[in-house]
Formats: structure tokens, C-alpha cells, sequence
């Protein structure tokens, strides 16, 4: 059997029906909707056999379990496109890192700036980590002044999260897209 295949059989099962239902009672609802009541198993499934639909446990946890007559690979159908549409409407956050050091000039910040400020407006986190080397450890409040002028220059386009955060070498803001009213 081919591997597609093998997962669409596994999609087939998702959901217990007809005499893979094991409960002595169910709460049954017809095709169209309608609460028939509680009725047992063997005569709701009768009932489905009637109509040449399938009895789908649509609510296993619930008191008695929920059945519904139905159309069960239709169901199955919906169900994956519903879990499909949910996915596509998910919001994907991304985090971009960018590393400068803290002699790093006027106008390559300007270009890095540049950068973070397209990746905020795609909605993208950015952080903006300054790296020190050997003797610029000395010199943490370059890094950090460095940091406080782009907080202050992205300020329209995005929030400081967390604020200024220093480990060893390194120190770093990271900046979350504001989001619309």
C-alpha cells in the first residue's frame, strides 16, 4: 500500500461509527438536524442503515455520547477543510536577528534600521543584537546607546519587548510590529 494511501485510511478512522461505537446508549440527532433523543445504540444505527447513512459519534466525552446520521466520508471531507481553512488563518511569527558591532558607522546602522523597520511592517519580530569583542567589552555603554537610538527610531513602527537584555558579549532588544486599532 502506498504511503497515501496509508494516510488516507488513517484519516477514515478519525471518528467512531456504526458498530465501532461501543457505548449502550447514544444522544441521536437525524441528517437534518433535528434531536431524536436518547435512543440504543442498535436502534439508532438501524435507523442510519434506514436513510443508507452512516451513525457518526460527533461528541464521545459528552453524557450519554452525541451521534449524528450522516454521511460519514463527507463529514471527514468538511472536517479537513475546516482544520485547513484554521491553519491558513494563522498567524505565522517569524523572529529576524540582526548582529552589529558597537563601532559600527552612522550610515551602515542607517542600512541595518532600514532593514528592521521591513521586517516590522511584514509583521516579522525583530532583534537587534549588539556583539562585543576584546577590548569594547570596556565599552557596554556605546552598545547600549546604540540600542536606546533604535528603540527610539523604530518607535512608530514597533514596541520594545523585554527590554535591553545583556548576556556575556552580547546585547540585545528585541522589537514586536505594533499591532493595528
Amino acid at each position: 500500500m502506498a504511503r497515501y494511501d496509508i494516510k488516507r485510511e488513517f484519516k477514515k478512522d478519525l471518528y467512531r461509527r456504526n458498530q465501532n461505537i461501543r457505548v449502550p446508549e447514544v444522544r441521536l440527532i437525524d441528517s437534518d438536524g433535528t434531536m431524536i433523543g436518547i435512543k440504543p445504540v442498535a436502534e439508532a444505527i438501524a435507523l442510519a442503515k434506514e436513510q443508507e447513512l452512516d451513525l457518526v459519534e460527533i461528541s464521545p466525552n459528552a453524557e450519554p455520547p452525541v451521534c449524528k446520521i450522516l454521511d460519514y466520508n463527507k463529514y471527514v471531507y468538511e472536517q479537513g477543510k475546516k482544520s485547513k481553512d484554521a491553519k491558513k488563518k494563522q498567524a505565522k511569527v517569524t523572529l529576524k536577528e540582526l548582529r552589529i558591532k558597537s563601532r559600527i558607522a552612522a550610515h551602515d546602522l542607517d542600512v541595518k534600521l532600514r532593514q528592521i523597520e521591513e521586517f516590522l511592517r511584514k509583521k516579522d519580530m525583530v532583534r537587534l543584537t549588539v556583539v562585543f569583542h576584546g577590548r569594547e567589552n570596556q565599552h557596554k555603554d556605546l552598545g547600549m546607546q546604540l540600542l536606546n537610538d533604535a528603540a527610539k527610531r523604530l518607535e512608530p513602527l514597533g514596541n520594545v519587548d523585554g527590554g535591553l537584555q545583556s548576556q556575556g558579549n552580547r546585547m540585545s532588544m528585541t522589537f514586536v510590529p505594533k499591532t493595528e486599532k
